[in-house]
C-alpha cells in the first residue's frame, strides 16, 4: 500500500469484497444443479429435454427480471435491494431440496385449472428454478450500482473485474464442494447448504454497507477522492435531477446494441460452461461426481484471470493519461484479439 492510498484510506475496497462474495455465493447457487444433473437425472428419470427445459426456466425468468431489476433496486436503494435480492436467490436455492413437495403442489393447481399435467420432479425444479432466477437477476445492478457509489471512475473498472471474478470463484468452489456434500449427505442438503450462505452474507452486508454520504467509516479524504472526478453537488442536501431515459430510445444508442451484440456472442458459451459441462464431461469422458472437479477448476480459474486482467487493463491505459472511455475501449479491443491471436498460434502449431 502506497503513502498516497494511506492517506486517502482504502473502505471502498471492503464493499468491493462484499460484492465479490455475493456474487460468488449467486455463482454457487446457480452451479449447483448442473453439478448434480447427471445423479438426479439417474434418480428422477429425466430426458435431456427435461433437463433442458428446467435450465430454460431459469435464463427465461432471469433474462426478463434483469429488465425490471435495476428499476427495483433504484426504487429500494442500493442496500435494501441487495438484500432483497440476496434472500430471493437463497430462498430459491433451498427450494430445490424440497422440489417433490414443491413439485407436487405446482402440479395439483396446474391439473386444477385444467393445464396438462406435469411430473412432479420437473415442476419443483422448475418453479424453484424460476424463483432462483427472479432473486439473482438483481446481483449484477446492484452490485453495478455500488461500484459507481463508491469507486471514482479511473476504479470502477477494476473493482467491476474483481468482484465480478466471484461469478468464476464460485463456479470453481461449487465443483470442489457440492459432489462431495452430496456423496456424504444427500443432495437435498447440499442445496440447503450452499443456499443459506446467502443469510450469512446479508448479515456483514446490513453491517458494513452504508451510502458514502452517510458512511461513518468512510474518511473524509477517501469520500472525496471517490468524487473527485464526477460531478457532484457542493450541497449534500441538494437533490441532483436525474432524466429517466424511455426503453426505446435506449434502442437508438450505438453503445446499447454493442453491448448487446458481445452479450450474444458470448453468453451461449458462458451458459454452456455453468449448466450443460459436467454432463457433456460424463456422456463425452464417463466423469462422474467428484471427477468432474480438477477439469471445471482449471476452466473457472482460468476465466477468473481475465475477469481480473480485464478490469485491471482500463485503469493501465487510464493511468497512461488516456480518458476513461479511451482506456475501455482501448482494453476491449486488446481482450477481443487476445482469443484470435490465441486460435492462429494453435492452428500454426497444430498444422506444422
Amino acid at each position: 500500500m502506497n503513502k498516497t492510498n494511506q492517506a486517502i484510506g482504502n473502505y471502498r475496497w471492503t464493499i468491493c469484497g462484499l460484492l465479490f462474495f455475493a456474487t460468488t455465493v449467486n455463482y454457487l447457487d446457480r452451479q449447483v444443479l448442473s453439478l448434480l444433473a447427471p445423479s438426479l437425472s439417474e434418480e428422477f428419470g429425466w430426458s435431456n429435454s427435461d433437463y433442458a427445459n428446467i435450465t430454460a426456466v431459469f435464463q427465461f425468468i432471469y433474462a426478463i427480471s434483469m429488465l425490471f431489476a435495476g428499476r427495483i433496486i433504484d426504487k429500494l436503494g442500493t442496500k435494501w435491494g441487495y438484500i432483497l435480492a440476496i434472500t430471493v436467490w437463497s430462498l430459491g436455492a433451498i427450494m430445490h431440496a424440497y422440489s417433490i413437495q414443491v413439485g407436487l403442489t405446482f402440479s395439483n393447481i396446474m391439473a386444477w385449472i385444467g393445464i396438462g399435467a406435469v411430473p412432479v420432479s420437473i415442476a419443483g425444479f422448475m418453479l424453484s428454478r424460476a424463483v432462483l432466477g427472479f432473486g439473482e437477476s438483481g446481483n449484477f445492478p446492484a452490485a453495478i450500482k455500488a461500484t459507481a457509489e463508491y469507486f471514482p471512475k479511473k476504479e470502477r473498472s477494476l473493482a467491476t473485474g474483481i468482484f465480478n471474478s466471484g461469478s468464476n470463484v464460485g463456479a470453481i468452489l461449487a465443483p470442489v464442494t457440492v459432489p462431495l456434500i452430496a456423496v456424504k449427505w444427500g443432495w437435498e442438503t447440499a442445496f440447503i447448504l450452499v443456499g443459506a450462505i446467502g443469510f450469512v452474507w446479508i448479515f456483514f452486508w446490513f453491517a458494513f454497507y452504508e451510502k458514502p454520504e452517510r458512511q461513518t467509516k468512510l474518511s473524509k479524504a477517501e469520500l472525496d477522492y471517490i468524487h473527485h472526478d464526477c460531478e457532484v453537488a457542493s450541497n449534500e442536501t441538494e437533490q441532483s435531477k436525474e432524466e429517466k431515459v424511455a426503453w426505446f430510445k435506449l434502442l437508438s444508442y450505438k453503445q446499447t446494441w454493442a453491448f448487446v451484440f458481445g452479450k450474444f456472442m458470448t453468453d451461449g458459451i458462458w451458459w454452456f460452461f455453468l449448466f450443460w459441462l459436467p454432463k457433456y464431461l460424463e456422456a463425452q469422458f464417463g466423469m462422474v461426481k467428484t471427477d468432474i472437479t480438477l477439469p471445471l477448476a482449471v476452466l473457472y480459474s482460468m476465466t477468473m484471470v481475465g475477469s481480473i486482467g480485464g478490469g485491471w487493463f482500463p485503469v493501465h491505459f487510464i493511468n497512461k493519461g488516456h480518458s476513461p472511455y479511451d482506456g475501455r475501449m482501448k482494453a476491449m479491443l486488446v481482450i477481443a484479439l487476445f482469443p484470435l491471436v490465441v486460435l492462429l498460434a494453435h492452428s500454426m502449431i497444430k498444422n506444422k
